[in-house]
């Protein structure tokens, strides 16, 4: 990203790793983000007996390691691989691919707008990581949204709005799927087009863009009703809306029905 890091990482810092070359009393690493070699001693990459280093780590490899000391006379950086934990390598490595996402898109926004990606950096990235936590988050939220989430941050019109565009391009939004079953049964003359008409009208339902109802028979008089949605609650929230809607306009009908959520 534009603004630049430090010269050294600091001690207890989590920093992503390229492995260059493996002696027998450890192995020499990259540091992506500072351009700098450290060392992952052999003491420090399992907290049990190492027979072999690389049964841990190769050459080639990236990997999330912790800073131990950092020695900037000497340009000494120790490392750890034993001291990280699963969810901190995970966090790290996810923090990594938005960076270089956002990173991604800024350029492609600059080049769109045909201004220097210096420029795109300078009236965006202090704002977004500011009000936002950080350039990706914001723009993750506004293509969820649009650009006026933007403006009223102060952003111009213009790179506000070929933000979203390249954002909705580029970030593929993370969603969540949820299914019930809906058992519906009429009897009275056209119980068909009455089962049909209900379930229509839980499809149409009121509901955010980003969210999605699927409905298909699975074996008459059983439905099922699959919801896509940001997350879990907005979609349960929509299964339920969709499901009451349904049994609401099969009873009106003179028909019944019931709703089972999936496991």
């Amino acid at each position: 990203m534009a603004v630049k890091k430090p010269e050294y990482p600091e001690a207890g810092e989590l920093v992503l790793a390229s492995v260059q070359r493996i002696t027998d009393f450890g192995a020499y690493v990259t540091l992506d983000e500072y351009g700098k070699e450290g060392l992952l001693h052999v003491s420090e990459v399992s907290s049990g007996w190492v027979r072999n280093i690389r049964d841990f780590v190769r050459e080639g490899q990236k990997t999330v390691l912790k800073v131990l000391r950092v020695n900037t006379e000497k340009g000494h950086i120790d490392l750890s691989l034993r001291r990280v934990s699963g969810r901190e390598r995970r966090e790290k490595l996810l923090s990594w691919k938005h960076e270089r996402k956002a990173d991604s898109i800024l350029r492609s926004v600059a080049e769109k707008l045909k201004v220097p990606p210096e420029e795109v950096y300078e009236k965006t990235q202090t704002i977004l990581e500011e009000k936002f936590g950080g350039v990706y988050e914001a723009l993750e939220k506004a293509a969820r949204e649009d650009s006026g989430l933007l403006e009223k941050e102060g952003l111009p019109q213009d790179l506000a709005t070929a933000l979203v565009e390249v954002a909705r391009e580029k970030i593929k939004l993370p969603t969540v799927t949820i299914k019930g079953i809906l058992e519906l049964h009429c009897l009275k003359p056209k119980g068909v087009n009455h089962i049909r008409d209900a379930l229509l009208s839980a499809q149409n339902i009121e509901m955010s863009e980003a969210a999605k109802i699927h409905v298909y028979v699975i074996a008459a008089p059983k439905y099922a009703m699959e919801v896509e949605a940001e997350d879990y609650k907005e979609a349960e929230k929509i299964l339920q809306r969709a499901s009451e809607t349904a049994i609401d306009s099969i009873s009106k009908a003179g028909g019944t029905g019931v709703f089972q959520r999936a496991k």
